[in-house]
């Protein structure tokens, strides 16, 4: 997935000392004066605004601030001496950075109340343009609360429907899986085996263009979602999520999108000769000679599909029970007036068989 840069913007700071809001970039408080700390947390605005000034734009992307380990000023990224103490920058350690703050708030935030005279204020403003107080941030707006039981949540009773559901299923799958074993002999046995008759005809099928058969007639074609791509290739549509803040760790941040480019092409019906059924034969019997049916076929016609089912059916004590299986040599086996031990579940359904020792 490709990352696209949609621009930058300021961060803000709140100054420990006296709680003020500042911009992003700001080393000095504007309420108090007191040099940014360390370890403060750059946060979104309330509303971003791209930034448009190219000179603002390259400082933003230059990375990191570091901060001097002898006096603690922050200097901007690829600084060598410290501006303040002029002490040697090579070991500065640089802010964190690359954190995801949050969707990008493009849209209009409300006023913010000045709480020193009252006056609303535009969400972007740091001081009160009445009285010159310091702003704090804007009200966020209240979490939405959880809905009611019976207002699209689910009810006690959808709760017991749903605990008496699941112990149904286990009650089930005890049952089905617990068995006995008895001991029965080989009554009768029966067989049915059938195969299909195909033909050639002409059916309708759809595609990928490039992955028709070349003999097939095509019909109408549409453009049609194939798959995504990282980067833009021919017949591709830039697709882009949900801008999003990214802290470069200097008072500014990124606007990022992720993107994929989604590639298009034919998707086109069309018709082809191919061998489908069109009757089918069946063989059945009561013998341990299990034959395939031999239908006359015409000279378009070939032999198709084969299916073939064996039953097995065991006397124990006067009750009957049946077992199936689809192998051949597995049938072979039940001779009839041989002794087996069944394996029967809690519904009287043989689901395994053995020799009876």
């Amino acid at each position: 997935m490709a990352k696209k840069t949609v621009g930058y913007v300021q961060l803000e700071w709140k100054c420990p000392n006296c709680g003020a809001r500042n911009p992003g970039p700001q080393k000095l408080c504007a309420g108090c004066g007191a040099a940014q700390p360390e370890n403060v947390v750059f946060e979104q605005a309330a509303q971003e605004t791209l930034i448009t000034k190219e000179e603002e734009i390259q400082r933003a992307k230059t990375g990191p601030d570091v901060h001097c380990a002898f006096c603690g000023a922050r200097n901007p990224a690829g600084t060598k001496i410290c501006t303040q103490c002029g002490a040697d920058l090579t070991e500065a350690k640089a802010r964190a950075s690359g954190q995801v703050l949050g969707a990008h708030r493009d849209k209009p935030a409300p006023e913010t109340p000045c709480p020193a005279c009252g006056t609303p204020n535009p969400a972007t403003a740091y001081k009160c343009a009445k009285c010159g107080a310091s702003l704090g941030r804007p009200e966020p707006e209240p979490p939405k609360q959880p809905v009611p039981a019976g207002r699209g949540g689910c009810s006690p009773v959808m709760y017991v429907v749903g605990a008496a559901v699941v112990l149904v299923v286990i009650v089930l799958a005890v049952l089905l899986t617990r068995t006995n074993d008895i001991v029965g002999s080989v009554q009768d046995v029966g067989w049915t085996r059938r195969v299909a008759v195909e033909a050639l005809g002409q059916v309708s099928r759809e595609d990928w263009r490039d992955e028709i058969p070349s003999d097939a007639v095509l019909g109408t074609c549409t453009q049609k979602l194939h798959h995504t791509e990282d980067q833009q290739v021919p017949n591709s549509r830039e697709v882009c999520g949900t801008p999003y803040t990214v802290d470069k760790g200097s008072g500014y941040a990124e606007v990022v999108q992720d993107c994929v480019y989604e590639v298009y092409a034919n998707w086109c019906k069309y018709q082809v000769q191919e061998w489908r059924p069109v009757d089918e034969a069946t063989l059945n019997g009561n013998d341990m000679s299990p034959r395939w049916p031999a239908p006359q076929l015409s000279a378009d016609q070939r032999m198709g599909a084969q299916e073939e089912m064996y039953e097995i059916v065991f006397d124990a004590d006067g009750a009957s029970y049946t077992y199936q299986t689809r192998d051949p040599a597995e049938f072979a086996q039940f001779q009839l007036g041989s002794s087996w031990t069944l394996k029967v579940n809690q519904f009287n359904e043989v689901v395994g068989v053995e020799p009876a020792r």
